[in-house]
């Protein structure tokens, strides 16, 4: 069993990569990701960081491993509790039992949002949001519980990938890097009209919080900066101005957004905002998919995938390579815990190579922490009907 060290990358030690080998060299080679996906980590479970205690903190963690499943993940915050010296009954409740018996209503409202954060995320609503500030939680409290469900669910899937990768081929498998065959892209592939399908489009939406935001006439200076360094449309958007109640663990998350989804090299950006859009799809984020759809376009200059996608994620793709991204995607999305070196013989075999599936992995990822804030913290607003 993998010992805790606080100094250590969380995800390189849970994942097992070995300093020096093929996969924690490739990991690094995207260390702005790296980085922050520990900043984030220790942003979440900062002892200082007020409101939530690091005990409740700890216990959210195991029992979302617990719910994933994730075996690495839940003996390391087995570990960490352990060494917080919390309550042996509560800690149980997390690993094993119920936590509808607790007779803390605090505790039980917490675990109860975090089973619906990672098991059924799309069936969150205001009504279930509003459960945490009826059992006393502030709402810098429920954006910390939010952010660290979300971020469970992305720390489970890197690892998983990232275990996946670290596998040795056999020899019968493909490198990978070959370079692809262009797909064969009909002359309409772009259309105009927008796309709409299963209640999932392509069209510009907005997005309003459940809770209050920070009204920017009383945000801290550490509050502003963090707004002006995650997205230009920060200081108008409700979901930056609802999360940044928690301006460090925003910082981290932002940070760790924009490396995944904009850095250069790698798999291209479009196959990025292919997999999200899947991803979202998947895990039914209206919001998330019009999005991401919408840049997919604009790059790639065509949306016949989008509408593929819209209609069925699981067998959309114009090419072989799309439709390995998009299947792989739904896989890591799904069942995490099913991951594994086989998963990622489609991908090689049409030229995945492994720096475009570390950042493939990276992207299902970061959506599986998106699409949770999106859908359980608010809701999509959609377009005015055009008069006729």
């Amino acid at each position: 069993m993998t010992q805790a060290n606080p100094h250590a990358d969380v995800v390189d030690q849970v994942a097992g990569l070995v300093a020096g080998s093929a996969t924690h060299a490739l990991r690094h080679q995207r260390d702005k990701v790296a980085a922050s996906t520990q900043g984030s980590y220790d942003a979440l479970f900062d002892p200082a960081l007020p409101g939530l205690s690091l005990a409740e903190r700890l216990l959210v963690a195991l029992y979302a491993a617990r719910l994933t499943p994730s075996p690495e993940l839940a003996a390391h915050y087995r570990q960490r509790l352990a060494a917080a010296r919390a309550d042996a009954a509560l800690v149980e409740v997390a690993e094993r039992g119920d936590p509808a018996t607790l007779a803390d209503a605090r505790l039980r409202a917490m675990l109860a949002f975090t089973r619906a954060l990672i098991e059924k995320p799309v069936e969150g609503d205001e009504a279930a949001l509003k459960t945490l500030p009826a059992a006393g939680l502030s709402t810098p409290e429920v954006v910390t519980l939010a952010q660290l469900i979300a971020f469970l669910s992305y720390q489970v899937r890197l690892v998983a990938g990232l275990k996946a990768l670290d596998t040795p081929r056999t020899s019968a498998e493909p490198a990978g890097g070959a370079e692809p065959a262009p797909a064969n892209v009909p002359a309409t592939a772009l259309t105009k009209a927008p796309i709409k399908a299963h209640g999932f489009t392509n069209e510009v939406l907005d997005w309003k919080a459940w809770l209050d935001v920070v009204r920017l006439d009383q945000a801290t200076p550490e509050q502003i900066a963090v707004l002006e360094e995650s997205h230009p449309k920060a200081k108008v958007s409700d979901y930056y101005l609802f999360l940044v109640h928690q301006p460090e663990i925003l910082r981290q998350r932002s940070t760790a957004f924009n490396a995944i989804m904009y850095a250069p090299g790698g798999m291209a950006r479009a196959e990025r905002e292919l997999a999200s859009t899947v991803v979202s799809r998947v895990n039914g984020c209206v919001y998330c998919a019009s999005v991401h759809a919408q840049r997919f376009e604009q790059l790639a200059k065509r949306n016949d995938v989008i509408s593929q996608v819209f209609e069925d994620p699981r067998s959309a793709g114009t090419s072989e390579r799309e439709q390995a991204i998009a299947q792989f995607s739904v896989a890591l999305t799904e069942r995490p815990d099913e991951i594994g070196a086989g998963s990622l013989r489609a991908l090689r075999a049409a030229g995945v190579n492994d720096a475009e599936l570390l950042d493939l992995i990276h992207s299902i990822a970061i959506f599986a922490w998106a699409n949770r804030l999106m859908l359980n913290l608010g809701e999509p607003v959609f377009p005015a009907p055009q008069a006729a």
